[in-house]
């Protein structure tokens, strides 16, 4: 069910809306505040209108809808403001229109592009601002697919795939002050992408515990939040420093599970594993654009994008003439090839120590755990 709140009075909400199914999302109208719209666990959708009562004016069929839980849905943008789209971890996108909800509108499923893997959808983000036919989708497998409802060939429609987490992507939104940049969320750490590059630019230190959400503030371009499995907020803050948050807040002894951001900055609401939502407020500091900060974020992002398409193109010259290399060898020379290959991969990792990169941060995967200990997960 969904609760509406009055903060002033927190112990009771002034208004539910009831579905068929546990909720698994949920999303306001941008065009009217007084419609939602709803993923299920079961797989359907809905929309609510407030002003009709507290059950869905309309839900889509069992058999047109998803096979999986519904985890997440965004309205489009579109003349009637009736249009929205949904992921599943059944591995496809929906289209509707909330005035007919007897079948999707159109289906794309979310396979590679020249690969047979079918990857299941657990987040999304669209931005029009991005264009009116562009999104993002987060998968289970840890990878980000960019995709393009309109592409020019069918076959475009799922475009960059951009591997880089070990588990599920939980989160992705766009920078709202540079939106070619966006932010993932996934196993132990929060990172940063430029859409033109595969590799992230940035990437926050390795946490012990893991990462559920996460979003910039839409007051400050260097600012974004992330939320944990411990139950603590973290609020990072790159323009004063990139290595650790600058507010960390124990919230509950509970898991985090969903939050949001006011438009002003200011509050922040969380949410939890046992239902419970705290209300925060910020210091003004952190919800306040600070003087020549647009200027110098994106003078930090364009930095780090430019390092990292130089170490791209270091990398794909390095692996060429590796093959180039073993193409002069007969098959018999393999102990050649492979003190070439050595070669390359020390040269490579030379360069990047020379370009100011570090190499401390080690995932949680690749640890040695000490002996008898054990790994909660």
């Amino acid at each position: 069910q969904i609760g509406y709140w009055d903060v002033n009075n927190p112990n009771k909400p002034d208004f539910e809306l009831k579905g068929p199914s546990q909720l698994c999302c949920v999303n306001y109208n941008p065009k009217d505040t007084n419609i939602l719209s709803g993923g299920m666990y079961n797989g359907q959708i809905g929309y609510w209108d407030i002003r009709k009562g507290h059950t869905p004016v309309d839900t889509s069929p069992i058999e047109k809808s998803h096979r999986d839980p519904c985890y997440d849905m965004a309205w489009l943008q579109s003349k009637t403001g009736t249009e929205c789209t949904s992921v599943s971890t059944d591995g496809y996108v929906y289209w509707w229109d909330t005035r007919r909800l007897g079948e999707p509108v159109e289906s794309l499923q979310l396979k590679e592009k020249n690969g047979e893997t079918i990857f299941g959808a657990v987040s999304m983000e669209y931005e029009s601002i991005a264009g009116p036919t562009k999104f993002m989708i987060g998968t289970e497998q840890g990878t980000v697919l960019m995709c393009n409802r309109k592409a020019k060939n069918p076959t475009d429609r799922i475009g960059t795939a951009y591997h880089g987490h070990h588990g599920p992507v939980y989160s992705l939104e766009r920078n709202p002050f540079f939106p070619k940049y966006f932010m993932s969320i996934g196993d132990w750490s929060a990172r940063v992408w430029m859409e033109d590059l595969k590799t992230p630019i940035m990437t926050t230190r390795y946490h012990g515990t893991y990462l559920t959400g996460g979003t910039w503030s839409p007051t400050r371009p260097g600012v974004f939040f992330t939320i944990k499995m411990d139950g603590e907020l973290d609020v990072w803050d790159y323009y004063y420093k990139q290595n650790d948050p600058t507010l960390s807040v124990k919230v509950t002894d509970k898991q985090l599970t969903s939050f949001n951001v006011q438009d002003t900055g200011r509050l922040v609401t969380v949410g939890a594993s046992d239902g419970s939502a705290t209300l925060m407020e910020l210091c003004e500091g952190l919800a306040t654009m600070q003087p020549n900060e647009k200027a110098s974020i994106n003078q930090m992002l364009e930095r780090e994008t430019k390092r990292e398409k130089n170490l791209e193109t270091r990398a794909k010259e390095l692996k060429n003439a590796a093959k180039k290399n073993a193409h002069r060898h007969d098959d018999g020379e393999d102990g050649d090839s492979d003190q070439a290959m050595a070669q390359v991969e020390k040269d490579f990792m030379s360069l990047t120590v020379n370009t100011g990169m570090k190499f401390d941060d080690v995932s949680p995967l690749d640890m040695d755990l000490p002996e008898g200990a054990d790994m909660d997960m």
